[in-house]
């Protein structure tokens, strides 16, 4: 029997909580809906790994801890591992529910994995830290903080450091599971961020790009197909502009030459961009950027932005 292509899927945090809504848990829910389905048809022929952000949930979390003195505050690496859990149950959960629709449930198994990403502790970015998390503070309130903040529109908000990812420290355990034969889902929130120090593994304070922690992981597992979804449809060009453009099929060669143009903000499209190209350098496999709707078409080859030869 052919063995099934395997195909890493990263989901954005903000897939889970669209634009106006509050994240209660029964919108999550009822946002999964649609996606998990796409994965439930998908299992029959792919071999599937989930990875996931988590920048609503941190922030509530943060929010919430900010809110409270009566119980101890949590650090960044903690409240990470939080969400891997929270937000991998609701996967999970959804899954099920979409597997038990075609009938495939008791088939098909699935596991969440708490994930680690090493990092290395002289990155340049922890030297200026610029990912904005968490709540926003008044300019009284930011004056009692020992973090390190950053003034935006809306208030004051802590930022902390976003460097590159390494490796990551479970891709062997990941592997396994996948030649077993199930749908994994790790690296949630681009990992837990880990140095090494004195033969151990120390937590930091920072966060991880999940398009570029799964950018890693999917090399390292050797996926055959890297999907970002979220809620956009793929990379665009001269964004605002009468010539905007989203891209479709494009040679590695022509969206390395956007990229030089500045064609993707760093703050939104670029990790993307970034990160499909990283794989395709190194694997020469389909890195695709797709709507989270639209994830068995991206496949087929009908829509999003495709990096090809």
């Amino acid at each position: 029997m052919k063995e099934k292509p395997i195909i890493l899927i990263a989901f954005g945090g903000n897939a889970m909580i669209k634009k106006g809504q509050k994240g209660t848990h029964k919108e999550q829910f009822i946002n999964l809906k649609q996606p998990m389905r796409q994965i439930a048809r998908l299992s029959r022929k792919y071999k599937i790994v989930i990875t996931h952000g988590n920048g609503p949930q941190v922030g509530n979390l943060l929010l919430q801890q900010e809110s409270c003195s009566g119980v101890p505050k949590m650090p960044l690496e903690i409240i990470g591992a939080m969400t891997q859990g929270q937000i991998g149950y609701m996967l999970e959960s959804s899954l099920d529910d979409a597997l038990m629709e075609i009938g495939i449930n008791g088939e098909q198994q699935f596991v969440t994995l708490i994930s680690y990403v090493v990092v290395d502790e002289n990155d340049p970015g922890f030297q200026n830290p610029t990912k904005p998390i968490g709540p926003f503070y008044t300019a009284e309130e930011a004056a009692k903080l020992t973090y390190n903040l950053v003034e935006t529109d809306k208030g004051y908000r802590r930022v902390v450091a976003s460097p590159k990812p390494l490796t990551i420290v479970e891709r062997r355990e990941i592997k396994k599971l996948i030649e077993l034969d199930f749908i994994v889902i790790c690296c949630g929130g681009g990992g837990i961020p880990v140095i090494h120090k004195q033969r151990k593994f120390r937590g930091v304070e920072a966060v991880i790009d999940k398009d570029l922690a799964s950018s890693i992981l999917a090399q390292e597992i050797g996926a055959d197909i890297f999907v970002i979804a979220s809620d956009i449809h793929g990379a665009g060009i001269n964004w605002g502009k009468p010539e905007q453009e989203i891209l479709g099929k494009v040679s590695r060669a022509e969206m390395e030459k956007y990229v030089q143009e500045g064609q993707f903000p760093a703050g939104s499209m670029g990790p993307k961009v970034e990160a499909i190209l990283q794989f395709n350098r190194v694997t020469g496999s389909r890195g695709i950027i797709c709507n989270l709707e639209e994830i068995e078409k991206a496949i087929e080859g009908e829509t999003g932005t495709e990096i090809i030869k």
